[in-house]
């Protein structure tokens, strides 16, 4: 049986009407998402800008291939500590305040700021770890620094192994803080760099931040320091040198793997007694030493971060252990 006319025209205008709404709905949740986009991005900018003329000026530049690289130096102990961070440390040179305070009194302190970090330019050559390397060994050429122990936070246990072997009439001991051993596992994973970069370049980067949680809080640092970590961080995080590095991770960790330690190296691992993330931490660690004629592993109770909260007593250790190094 069939519709009369006047029913179906009214079906039908019903259902264009429907459609219209649904239109309309669709369009302002378009126009509310560019709108929302636009208004994170221009607060981004005008942020960006107003940051980074209240960031302060701290250590001193050396020219390396061309670029600026920031090194601060504190103390002047008859031996030098070179510190190096861990992957993605905004501003090692502050990061490393409160473990460089304690050691100063003691050692002559260079904190190292490898490109696209704290205020060293950033570069466009690849991050491999033997760019990496290279460039921070031109940067203590440059100072005139020849003989130093190689301290190192996380990702810096493998530009470390790699840079003790390339120098090893330079370096007279490796410590590393929770640092990385190239065959742990995971490390093989694709990260989504592109995504990352996305957020920076929105501006959705700086509203994740807002609403995260604050990384310093409980910390001993002082509040004019957090403030110049967190613009620091909020410049060079995800920045395209940040970008690349991620990129090379995973061949970074992979290139690493034919390599040792030297045996007669003085080697200190400071380590997490539990890092529930990465699976024989402590034996991965325990096998890096194991051949060494002096190696010793120290777990310790703290986050990956230890020198946040422990500094006083990595200090305490790195004097003992190279006084039985002696």
């Amino acid at each position: 049986m069939t519709q009369p006319e006047g029913k179906k025209a009214s079906n039908g205008s019903r259902a264009k009407k429907v459609r219209n709404i649904i239109l309309k709905i669709l369009g302002a949740i378009v126009i509310t998402i560019v709108l929302f986009l636009g208004i994170v991005y221009i607060t981004n900018v005008i942020s960006s800008n107003s940051e980074a003329k209240k960031i302060e000026p701290y250590g001193q530049h050396v020219s390396v291939d061309g670029k600026n690289m920031n090194v601060l130096i504190q103390g002047e102990g008859k031996e030098t500590i070179v510190l190096l961070p861990g992957y993605g440390t905004a501003a090692p040179a502050l990061d490393f305040k409160m473990l460089i305070d304690e050691l100063s009194p003691y050692y002559k302190v260079v904190a190292v700021e490898p490109f696209g970090y704290g205020l060293s330019d950033g570069t466009e050559k690849e991050r491999t770890a033997e760019n990496i390397v290279s460039e921070v060994h031109e940067a203590l050429q440059q100072l005139n620094i020849n003989e130093y122990m190689l301290m190192g936070h996380s990702i810096a246990g493998i530009y470390g192994i790699d840079y003790v072997n390339k120098y090893p009439d330079e370096v007279t001991a490796f410590v590393g803080i929770d640092s990385s051993v190239p065959t742990q596992p995971g490390m093989d994973a694709k990260l989504p760099t592109k995504m990352f970069g996305f957020l920076k370049k929105s501006g959705l980067q700086r509203l994740v931040v807002k609403f995260g949680g604050d990384p310093y809080a409980e910390l001993a640092f002082d509040d004019h320091t957090v403030e110049q970590m967190k613009m620091l961080s909020s410049k060079n995080s995800n920045s395209s040198t940040m970008l690349n590095e991620m990129d090379h991770i995973s061949s970074n960790f992979k290139g690493a793997q034919g390599l040792t330690f030297p045996k007669d190296l003085p080697l200190l691992l400071l380590i997490q007694a539990n890092n529930e993330g990465v699976k024989g931490w402590i034996p991965l660690h325990e096998g890096q030493i194991k051949d060494s004629v002096h190696g010793k592993v120290i777990t310790m109770d703290g986050e990956h971060y230890l020198h946040h909260t422990l500094f006083k007593e990595i200090a305490e250790d790195v004097r003992a252990f190279m006084n039985e190094a002696k």
